[in-house]
Formats: structure tokens, C-alpha cells, sequence
């Protein structure tokens, strides 16, 4: 966990550690939240989370899920590749007016 702005943000170790108290611990989630120290709805939200995803849930800031890190990655290509697809238009139109 760490104190920041006023907002806690926790780790992806810690999150599922919380989420594993709860579904494998026996706890409920409103007795393992105040354990914790935080609210119910969070744990709630978390264990959704994990359950939705337990590979990729929690990616960290500045982290994506592995999917998501994907299509980053191909809209970037995408865009990328357009950007070349003009800069070869503009050469080939300078190119077309000077002839040899």
C-alpha cells in the first residue's frame, strides 16, 4: 500500500492476498475489509476483478492486461504505418513534378 494523494493505492500482491482471504480463507469479505482497513465495496470490486480475469487482473499503473497491451501495440503499428503511407504520397508528388 501506499499513501499518495490523499487516495490509497494498493499492490497487485496485496489485492490478492485480500481476494484469497476471502475465497479461500473461509472470511467474509466485510470482516476481511476491516482487517485490512478498507472499505467493502473496494474488496467487493476486487474479488469481481480477480474472478473476471485472474491472470490479468491488477496490471499496475502504467501496466496493461496482456490483451489490452496488444491492441496498444497495434493501433501504435496502425498509426505508424499510415504516417509512412503519406510521407511516401508527399514523396512521390515532389518527385512526379521534377522529372529527370
Amino acid at each position: 500500500m501506499k499513501e499518495g494523494s490523499g487516495r490509497r493505492k494498493y499492490d497487485k500482491q496485496f489485492k490478492e492476498e485480500a481476494v484469497r482471504m476471502v475465497t479461500e480463507g473461509g472470511r467474509s469479505v466485510a470482516e476481511v475489509a476491516r482487517g485490512l482497513g478498507i472499505h467493502e465495496n473496494i474488496l467487493h470490486k476486487w474479488r469481481r476483478q480477480y474472478h473476471e480475469d485472474p491472470v490479468g487482473s491488477f496490471p499496475g499503473k502504467g501496466h496493461l492486461k496482456p490483451g489490452d497491451e496488444e491492441m496498444r501495440r497495434l493501433l501504435k503499428e496502425n498509426a505508424d504505418l499510415k504516417e509512412e503511407k503519406e510521407i511516401l504520397k508527399k514523396a512521390l508528388a515532389i518527385f512526379s513534378k521534377h522529372p529527370r
